[in-house]
């Protein structure tokens, strides 16, 4: 798929997402003023629900590029179309430093980029340990804005461990923190500190 088939499609799709949402439950935002509206960005998610890129997508202002695990890329229609829209895969369990370097590339290239750092869907919705290979790509991508989205009630629609979504009648919400800009000095325990304080107090 070409630059300008996934232009043409991204507003389509989000339009699509955008109703498909007003069925299973209404979306809230809040804080959305604080998104960058140019340049490179990376958002930092937590995952509650298969639902989590979709929310996050209509959320946002901008497209967005999803890091996702390697396996959905392996189902033919599916992987096709996520791929279409400008994600990539993540091979879990390994550190695979392909998918962080091609990260931090779109980011430095001026494209959002949306990662799920806690790695897995949580059971029970409390944070999981982030992942420190974020922490790889905040150095690489230093200089870009760094932003955390707490993600509520995603869960409703898609409950953890089922595929096929359903009505939550419960509002799903999301909320917006405030960008943050790191160095390549800065350590991993300092990035991996503001983006677990940050996603605890915008998702709980």
């Amino acid at each position: 798929m070409t630059r300008a088939h996934v232009a043409f499609w991204r507003p389509i799709v989000k339009v699509f997402a955008a109703l498909l949402l007003f069925v299973l439950g209404t979306l809230r935002v809040r804080g959305k003023y604080r998104v960058p509206l140019g340049g490179g960005l990376l958002i930092l998610s937590n995952h509650r629900s298969d639902l989590d890129p979709i929310v996050v997508q209509v959320a946002c202002p901008r497209p967005v590029h999803f890091m996702a695990k390697s396996e959905l890329f392996d189902m033919p229609i599916l992987g096709k179309w996520i791929r279409g829209l400008g994600s990539f895969p993540v091979k879990r369990g390994e550190p695979d430093r392909a998918a962080l370097r091609l990260a931090a590339q779109l980011v430095n290239d001026g494209e959002v980029v949306s990662i799920f750092p806690e790695g897995e869907i949580s059971e029970y919705g409390d944070l999981l340990d982030l992942k420190a290979g974020i922490a790889l790509i905040v150095r690489m991508a230093a200089g870009n804005p760094v932003i955390c989205c707490g993600l509520k009630n995603t869960q409703c629609p898609i409950p953890y461990g089922q595929v096929i979504p359903r009505p939550g009648f419960r509002k799903m919400e999301v909320e917006w923190g405030e960008p943050r800009t790191f160095t390549k000095e800065s350590t991993a325990e300092e990035i991996l500190a503001w983006a677990t304080a940050q996603l605890k107090a915008l998702s709980e």
